[in-house]
């Protein structure tokens, strides 16, 4: 699959890498659709984070597969296998905390999740096309 730029800053390969995939022997290639999805997260939410942060936005899970989704146990009517979701690594906690606070109260979004497991922590946030479907749904796990 050749690499598409989605944004400035943010290339198609960042949302498709997967330990797992590759693991396992999985294909996460995305549909032209989800391809489209993942321009629109990245143009509407993911960039303008980018460049209020000033610094670089890793994420660490962008567009699954219905293989790889069943695989790392998302649910089946995760937003991630329409490429309309990201999870986001956090440089540390306090810059973590700023960033979503930021897209809680700037940017538009479906869901913006701050998600924990043991001692990691990450975001999780989605976007979808239609950007008056967003239903600016906020969790704090």
């Amino acid at each position: 699959m050749a690499d598409i730029q989605l944004s400035e800053h943010f290339q198609l390969h960042e949302f498709t890498d997967s330990f797992i995939a590759r693991l396992k022997g999985l294909s996460n290639e995305p549909t032209a659709e989800a391809v489209e999805r993942l321009k629109n997260l990245c143009q509407q939410v993911l960039e303008p984070l980018r460049q209020w942060a000033g610094r670089p936005v890793q994420i660490s899970s962008g567009y699954r597969s219905p293989a790889v989704n069943l695989a790392v146990g998302g649910v089946p009517s995760s937003q991630h296998l329409r490429g309309e979701a990201a999870d986001i690594l956090l440089p540390s906690l306090e810059v973590g905390w700023q960033w979503f606070c930021y897209l809680r109260d700037h940017l538009p979004y479906d869901q913006l999740i701050w998600e924990t497991y043991h001692t990691r922590h990450w975001i999780h946030v989605s976007c979808k096309a239609e950007i008056k479907e967003n239903r600016h749904q906020v969790i704090v796990l």
